[in-house]
């Protein structure tokens, strides 16, 4: 049993914090991005308007079901998603690359955007531009370079293509078999 005030009690309380706060954060912009003001959303969400205010200072967290409500009033959806961690491995000559625990889709615009990698800027709509992007990015990006311009279902489609180091297509092919197999493409 936890007690009022225990340190169990403040522990939790801490942990809880930074997540009011960032559920404030996307109240606040879902509202904005329909361009409703509080006394709206709350009206359309079923709660009141001091309520919402507090929601979105962090002062007061919602049950999951009062934040998808709210949500969806605003017109979005509250959506699991699995999160996506990057293993450092290390290559024989002392450097390092990194392989992400699943392979994430990218919005459209991130997907075929520019990508700048060592210096040199890559469009990624450009097919043979995206090959050599993907090559350098899995060789020497950096955790959120990979995880910021690696679209999975591009790189299933470029990765016989790819001239990788055997090292480093050997680290990412457990990666690039699995996501193969469950989207039912054969290698």
């Amino acid at each position: 049993m936890v007690t009022a005030g225990s340190p169990l009690e403040q522990a939790l309380g801490q942990d809880i914090a930074p997540w009011a706060r960032r559920g404030g954060l996307l109240f606040k912009q879902a509202r904005d991005a329909a361009s409703l003001n509080q006394k709206a959303l709350a009206r359309v969400s079923g709660t009141s308007r001091t309520t919402l205010s507090a929601y979105e200072h962090g002062r007061k967290s919602p049950t999951l079901e009062t934040a998808g409500r709210i949500l969806d009033a605003a017109g979005f959806r509250l959506v699991l998603e699995a999160k996506v961690e990057c293993a450092a491995h290390a290559t024989g000559d002392g450097g390092s690359f990194h392989v992400p625990s699943r392979l994430p889709r990218l919005p459209v615009a991130t997907a075929l955007g520019v990508v700048r990698v060592g210096g040199r800027a890559y469009d990624l709509a450009d097919r043979d531009e995206r090959r050599a992007a993907y090559t350098a990015l899995l060789c020497q990006g950096e955790p959120g370079d990979v995880l910021g311009h690696v679209d999975g279902v591009l790189l299933l489609d470029l990765w016989d293509e790819l001239a990788l180091p055997e090292e480093i297509r050997s680290g990412w092919r457990p990666l690039v078999e699995q996501a193969r197999q469950e989207a039912g493409v054969m290698n």
